[in-house]
């Protein structure tokens, strides 16, 4: 793979990360929206990420075509897709949002947005974006070492 190949993918994988960073904010900026535009609880959402396929446009002449494991060409955000799993109930009856008939009469219905796990899947996605840009910081050392050599 050349350089450039590698900072294409590194910044593919960048901006990838950094909507899901987004995606995340939005979803602990609501776990405590009861009520949306569309009706009931907020639901969380999710980033699913698929590679980006393409055919490469060098490969080397030297590597068998069996052990060529295919190029890194990044990745593409597929989707945001809702959560579809139920809301949490908590019992609350002085809510303006609390059910008021029924078997679940004084329960609220909260989204189904889970603190602790939004925050470890932050911690993932800003250390995929850390290993990203360290990568495009090292391909650009390899390009400044390549040029002092050229001098």
């Amino acid at each position: 793979m050349s350089l450039f190949g590698g900072i294409a993918t590194s910044s593919s994988g960048l901006s990838a990360q950094q909507l899901r960073l987004d995606v995340i904010s939005n979803n602990l900026a609501n776990a405590s929206t009861t009520r949306t535009a569309e009706g009931g609880p907020f639901q969380r959402s999710r980033v699913i990420f698929r590679p980006i396929v393409s055919q490469p446009y060098w490969r080397s002449p030297f590597l068998p075509e069996a052990l060529d494991n295919g190029l890194g060409k990044g990745v593409r955000v597929n989707k945001i897709e809702k959560d579809t799993s139920p809301p949490r109930l908590v019992y609350d009856p002085t809510h303006p949002d609390a059910i008021k008939t029924g078997p679940k009469a004084g329960y609220v219905e909260m989204p189904n947005v889970n603190v602790v796990n939004e925050m470890v899947d932050m911690i993932d996605a800003s250390r995929a974006y850390e290993a990203n840009v360290t990568l495009i910081n090292g391909s650009k050392a390899m390009f400044t070492k390549a040029l002092e050599i050229g001098r």
